[in-house]
């Protein structure tokens, strides 16, 4: 029997049914909202200035992955000043709107206004125009919060994307990279205020950043918390391109941050992680890219595992790891390169965005 089963029956084929037929996408209930997702979302953070800004080649990966089964598409009113929405509202005209499940993050400051952005009414009142005029759409399936917004009451938050639900303009809001103590308090308030509810959350996780497992993913489930997973490639480390005896290739322009350097001690750790887990995937005649992505997936938590291409080459490496269900003994293995729970570069939470706890104003009297 193969390390492997395509199907994840047991049997090591792949078939799933005895008869040699590759099974399609997997779809999974998106927590309690009612909607069901393709197990692989695409995120289109890099369909834009910010990475491909070859339009039409865009608007063809996004296209590619509706044929592949692709039902889910995540982007934000902040990647490449809203061009990533322009390219999904041109790519979905033409009757395919409804063929997808669209999750848009907004609240990110970007632009230096203090008013553009957080979670107040007034941003999202405005914020949710603008999307919904670019992505040439009338309404958006889940709206989230994209990072939480200390200044702003939850009261505040919940009670603006439950008047947008009212609206017709939302279906569902959730939250991205909002704590779980966060998630279960305005769980707790939206009870006690007859406010709609967070429905999903978008939380980093890969194998090298596993520290959700601790208590956000737990929460998810117990709450119903539809969970969307990005980061599945660690910002790149997981991507194949970091291993011993090799040069890395640069490949886009985040590559270049001190944080991808394969020389620097401090990320000692995470070279030496994912060389062995490009080990392991050779060993399993898998790509990297295909053991990340699959790993990620397999969590009971996740809906979703959001893939952020940027070329249509980078689309079909994704696109290799669906149906694709990693056996127990792999499962062990990776466990022995990185602990369930643990993260080796603490930046990799990105708790920055979620929480003040761990400044020093908030650690000292």
């Amino acid at each position: 029997m193969g390390a492997i089963d395509t199907a994840g029956d047991g049997d090591g084929d792949g078939d799933g049914d005895g008869d040699g037929r590759i099974p399609a996408m997997e779809y999974r209930a998106l927590g309690r909202t009612g909607i069901s997702v393709s197990h692989l979302t695409l995120g289109a953070m890099m369909l834009g200035a910010m990475g491909n800004q070859d339009r039409e080649e865009s608007v063809g990966i996004v296209h590619r992955a509706l044929e592949k089964g692709i039902t889910s598409i995540n982007t934000a009113d902040g990647y490449s000043a809203g061009e990533s929405e322009e390219i999904i509202g041109e790519a979905l005209s033409g009757g395919r709107r409804d063929e997808v499940v669209l999750s848009v993050k907004t609240g990110v400051k970007l632009d230096g206004n203090p008013n553009h952005g957080g979670g107040s009414r007034r941003w999202f009142t405005q914020a949710i125009e603008g999307s919904l005029r670019r992505l040439k759409t009338d309404y958006i399936d889940v709206y989230e919060l994209g990072a939480p917004d200390p200044q702003t009451d939850l009261d505040e938050t919940l009670g603006a994307l439950t008047d947008l639900v009212a609206a017709g303009k939302v279906r569902s809001f959730g939250t991205s990279k909002m704590p779980p103590s966060q998630i279960a308090e305005a769980r707790g308030l939206a009870e006690r205020r007859g406010h709609g509810v967070f429905r999903t959350e978008e939380a980093p996780y890969s194998i090298l950043n596993r520290v959700v497992e601790y208590d956000l993913l737990p929460v998810c489930q117990r709450l119903g918390v539809g969970v969307l997973a990005f980061g599945a490639l660690a910002g790149g480390w997981l991507s194949g391109r970091y291993r011993s005896g090799q040069q890395v290739a640069r490949s886009g322009p985040r590559s270049h941050r001190p944080q991808m350097d394969a020389s620097a001690p401090a990320n000692a750790s995470k070279f030496a992680a994912a060389d062995a887990l490009g080990a392991l995937a050779d060993e399993n005649g898998l790509t990297l890219v295909q053991l990340a992505t699959a790993w990620a997936a397999r969590h009971p938590a996740v809906s979703s595992v959001v893939i952020g291409p940027r070329t249509m080459q980078q689309l079909d490496g994704y696109l290799a790891a669906d149906n694709l269900h990693l056996r127990d003994d792999v499962l062990d293995r990776v466990d022995a390169i990185v602990a369930p729970g643990i993260t080796l570069d603490p930046a990799d939470t990105m708790w920055v965005h979620g929480t003040r706890a761990l400044d020093t104003t908030q650690r000292r009297r």
